[in-house]
């Protein structure tokens, strides 16, 4: 069976969460065309006051369609059901599909009430040119006002998944998202493919532009395995792929103080972020990182590919890193033991970029091959925090081009 939410009645969120829980109980497609104008509103996008819960066994096919935060809403574009506000103990979810056909775009509002991630605070009539640093505030409506949370949180994330096995996410474009496009919270044996990002780390609101911070595009996070990636293209406000994992006691799932719906509590091996492929990533990254490879606090990441980079930047603009791997920031513990990142595969990659290869932390049992660095400035492989965090490292046809005009041939 399939449900088309054109068919039900309430508001455009009613109406398609109508739709997603038929077709979750009888086992069809949730089918969302276009919106039909009517006497509501003649427009043919859904907009949204609230985030799209999706059961387990819940396929949801977005046909030609585009659907939109409104400026009333400070939640998800689309979440998993079994996470939010209040819920402690996550059970885990298996089967959920989120499949674009054509061209299938999720977005942020035009004036959202909250921007960035949990540590950001929000301010109004910030003043930013793209490409610049960035600042401790990110944009959003609800600062200043009482009774509202004064910093952002996981509900600023546009599609969010929490303890899913069995997934897939697939042809979308993601635009102008409130924080991270998509972030996968212990999620696993799962597809995404083909994944298109637009975001600029900041916005023209009322004729000025306005900052708004932590527009990565993909986000894998404590205790997601077993996925492959495939396919992401576009431009994001800071990192387009990024594998975090940064443990902190006390902060409990269901709470507002963090960017994870599931928490921060230390899991363990549970948090561990292992047997992911990631293939075939073109773009840019806002001044930031097309791929960050960051784990923390104790946590291991492990056995990863990565093969195919290609930097777009355009003209002369400059992100950080084609690929960064670890950090050595003292808040988190510093540079990780060795051992806790190991067995990456790292392939063909090019670009021109502040560093091609940088490693920031800790890496060993590890291959890097067929880089191409376009920057006369800086070498392919850059390790940043020293050869002593390194071992078992085998670097192979890592060149760098001398030639400016080489770049642009």
């Amino acid at each position: 069976m399939t449900t088309n939410p054109n068919d039900c009645h309430g508001s455009d969120s009613e109406r398609i969460q109508a739709a997603v829980n038929t077709s979750a109980r009888t086992g069809g497609k949730a089918v969302i065309p276009a919106r039909i104008p009517d006497g509501t509103a003649d427009r043919d996008y859904w907009l949204l006051d609230r985030a799209i819960l999706l059961p387990a066994n819940t396929t949801l096919v977005l046909d030609n369609c585009r659907l939109k935060l409104s400026d009333n809403s400070r939640d998800n574009l689309i979440r998993s059901a079994n996470c939010g506000v209040g819920i402690s103990e996550i059970r885990t979810l298996h089967n959920i599909q989120i499949i674009g056909v054509g061209t299938a775009v999720l977005e942020g509002a035009d004036n959202p009430r909250a921007t960035g991630d949990a540590e950001k605070t929000l301010a109004t009539d910030i003043v930013k040119i793209p490409g610049s640093p960035s600042t401790p505030v990110s944009y959003g409506t609800d600062a200043g006002k009482a009774g509202e949370k004064q910093t952002s949180d996981w509900r600023s994330i546009g599609v969010l998944l929490a303890h899913v096995e069995n997934f897939t996410l697939q042809n979308l474009t993601l635009k102008d998202a409130h924080s991270w496009a998509v972030s996968l919270e212990h999620c696993a044996f799962g597809k995404i493919r083909d994944l298109d990002f637009s975001a600029d780390g900041a916005r023209l609101i009322s004729g000025r532009f306005q900052t708004f911070l932590n527009q990565d595009g993909l986000d894998l996070r404590q205790g997601c395995h077993d996925i492959t990636i495939d396919g992401i293209t576009g431009h994001s406000g800071d990192d387009l792929v990024a594998l975090t994992a940064i443990a902190c006691p006390g902060m409990c799932a269901g709470e507002l103080h963090s960017h994870m719906v599931s928490g921060l509590e230390p899991q363990g091996a549970r948090d561990d972020i292992h047997d992911i492929v990631i293939r075939n990533v073109r773009g840019s990254a806002g001044g930031h990182h097309l791929v960050r490879f960051l784990n923390a606090s104790g946590i291991k990441l492990y056995r990863i590919t990565l093969d195919g980079v290609i930097d777009t930047a355009p003209g002369k603009f400059l992100d950080n890193a084609l690929v960064r791997i670890g950090d050595n920031n003292p808040a988190w513990g510093g540079v990780t033991p060795l051992g806790d990142t190991a067995g990456l595969i790292i392939n063909n990659v090019q670009g021109r970029t502040r560093t091609s290869i940088a490693i920031h932390g800790s890496l060993c049992d590890s291959v890097i091959s067929n880089v191409i660095n376009y920057n006369p400035q800086t070498e392919p492989v850059v390790f940043a925090s020293g050869t002593q965090h390194v071992r078992n490292v085998t670097v192979a046809n890592a060149v760098t081009v001398r030639s400016c005009e080489s770049a642009s041939a």
